[in-house]
């Protein structure tokens, strides 16, 4: 949680964090700004102090709104640093830093630094900031970072964010299974009132409707593939394709509050009309894979296992999995699940490589979704629902719906 931050810091010695990028859609400056509407800004947080957000003078109502301690951008005459360095723009950026961490007293120690900004300026800033404080050792890290271990544990409000962007994700399934449900069927292909076929390209158009009527964005496109494709967990869809009956549709929809806020993660797997009987199949395993392992979900246990045991699970009903077969393309080829928060995919990650040690903490928001992919033969299928570790160890997801396979259809 966030009032971790502090007690992290010091024990990882470091004196201080420098984030930079937009306010918007920017996992680290969001979670201590907030949602707000900065397109050019930093912050730095030094141990044991509140932080300081510096601002473009347009945008100093949003500085204000973030409550921060704020500081314009403008105060450190950005034209006449450029002048000073004769028009070199990466020298003025780098003095322009400099500046404000001479400032602010940080001049020396580790300074770990995140955000959202262009490769190649942040390499040029911060190659250059090194030099003009070489005392100053300036760090990155990797999955286990200071702030993810922060964002690990979610606090009664952050949860209750969460959701509320669970109840709206399922107003949107609940409006697309309306409408795949009032379609009728010809030839095998569902088809809209005037004849022509529906398409996985109209479903998300929709999707995309129904998201930005009740005040959320998709960072990332939504998953709705069919047949084939769903057998490929990643795979869009193909925009292209009709909505063809009997064949696994795989839904994978995670939307966030709008402006980069706080994610939702779900996924269901459908068959329009009627399901054959080998997906039927494919889908019992899911399923049992699924309610096997959320029944034997605990508090403050370590994630690794339940990877483990949806892997037994699975070759015991015969399909190829990860911890026999890592490079595996069919079967389960995936980790059972992973934290979600302000990145949609954050710790815990419940996988074969999880960090040593990681575990399911009180405020764990993360999922559960256990898949089975045969491209070949045209299906996959993939179940996910997330779930909170409440502050008392009980363990439920933040949201139900249905695990219906097959979405009935009237013929044309």
């Amino acid at each position: 949680m966030k009032s971790d931050i502090d007690r992290l810091m010091r024990e990882r010695n470091i004196d201080a964090l420098l984030i930079t990028g937009a306010a918007q859609h920017n996992p680290a400056m969001v979670y201590l700004t907030g949602i707000a509407k900065l397109t050019q800004a930093d912050l730095v947080k030094k141990q044991g102090e509140a932080p300081v957000v510096f601002y473009n003078s347009m945008e100093r109502d949003s500085a204000a709104a973030t409550g921060l301690t704020s500081k314009c951008l403008d105060d450190y005459h950005p034209q006449e640093l450029l002048k000073q360095v004769g028009g070199d723009r990466i020298k003025a950026r780098v003095l322009r830093y400099q500046r404000m961490l001479e400032e602010f007293g940080v001049t020396s120690g580790r300074v770990l630094v995140y955000g959202k900004v262009d490769a190649g300026l942040a390499y040029a800033t911060l190659e250059g900031l090194g030099r003009a404080l070489p005392d100053l050792t300036i760090l990155g890290e990797a999955e286990d970072s200071l702030l993810m271990e922060a964002m690990m544990t979610k606090d009664a409000g952050e949860a209750a964010r969460m959701k509320r962007m669970g109840e709206i994700t399922l107003q949107i399934v609940d409006k697309l299974v309306d409408w795949l449900t009032s379609q009728r069927a010809r030839d095998g292909v569902l088809v809209k009132k005037d004849g022509t076929p529906c398409t996985i390209d109209e479903a998300k158009r929709l999707m995309d409707l129904w998201g930005a009527e009740r005040g959320v964005e998709y960072p990332d496109e939504t998953i709705f593939s069919l047949g084939r494709d769903a057998g490929v967990p990643h795979n869009p869809g193909n925009p292209e394709d009709a909505l063809r009956l009997g064949e696994t549709i795989i839904l994978d929809i995670f939307p966030c509050e709008r402006g980069g806020g706080y994610f939702y993660d779900f996924t269901r797997t459908w068959c329009l009309g009627y399901a054959p009987d080998q997906v039927q199949a494919l889908y019992a395993d899911v399923a049992n894979a699924f309610n096997q392992v959320v029944g034997a979900l605990k508090p403050d246990a370590g994630v690794a296992q339940y990877q483990k045991m949806v892997c037994e699970i699975f070759e015991a009903h015969g399909h190829p999995t990860v911890l026999s077969t890592p490079n595996t393309e069919v079967g389960y080829v995936h980790g059972l699940g992973h934290g979600v928060g302000l990145n949609i995919h954050e710790r815990p990650f419940v996988s074969t490589n999880a960090p040593a040690g990681e575990s399911l903490r009180p405020g764990s928001i993360f999922t559960v979704e256990p898949g089975l992919y045969y491209p070949d033969k045209g299906m996959g299928v993939r179940l996910e629902d997330t779930f909170w570790v409440q502050p008392d160890g009980r363990i439920a997801a933040l949201v139900e719906y249905p695990k219906d396979l097959v979405l009935p259809v009237k013929s044309a």
